[in-house]
C-alpha cells in the first residue's frame, strides 16, 4: 500500500511484536518514509483513517471482534471507508448485518464483492 501511494501515511496495525517489527524492516529495506508499523495501543487515540483495510481475526471470538471492530471502524474520518475481508463460512453475513445494525446512523455496510469463498465488505463514514 505504501508503494502504491507514495503521498499518504500507512500504518500497519497488529497485535504480535515480531510483525511488527518485521513490517518495520521491511519498509526500511525499501525505503519507505511513510510507514508506521506498531501495536494497537500505540496508535494515537486521535488518529482518524481515510482507509482502513483489514482482514479481521475472525476466530478470536464474537465478543472480542465486535469490540476490535467498534473500536477501530468509527476511527474512520468524514468520507473514509473500511475494506474488510471476510470468509463466507465464518459468518460474513451475519457480521455484515451485525455492523449495520450496531453503528451509528452516519455508517453504510455494504457487501462489495464476492469471490470463491470470501466477501469483501465496506463500511463509510458519511461526509459532514
Amino acid at each position: 500500500m505504501a508503494l502504491r501511494a507514495p503521498h499518504s501515511q500507512v500504518y500497519a496495525v497488529d497485535v504480535n511484536e515480531r510483525c511488527v517489527t518485521l513490517t518495520n524492516e521491511n519498509a526500511a529495506l525499501l525505503g519507505l518514509g511513510n510507514v508506521t508499523a506498531s501495536t494497537p495501543d500505540a496508535v494515537d487515540p486521535d488518529l482518524r483513517f481515510d482507509t482502513i483495510w483489514s482482514n479481521p481475526p475472525i476466530r478470536i471470538g464474537k465478543d472480542e471482534l465486535h469490540a476490535l471492530l467498534l473500536l477501530w471502524l468509527p476511527r474512520l474520518a468524514p468520507g473514509g471507508s473500511a475494506w474488510l475481508v471476510v470468509q463466507k463460512n465464518l459468518g460474513s453475513d451475519s457480521l455484515q448485518r451485525w455492523l449495520a445494525a450496531e453503528l451509528d446512523s452516519s455508517f453504510t455496510v455494504t457487501r462489495e464483492s464476492t469471490s470463491k469463498s470470501f466477501r469483501i465488505l465496506r463500511v463509510r463514514k458519511a461526509s459532514h
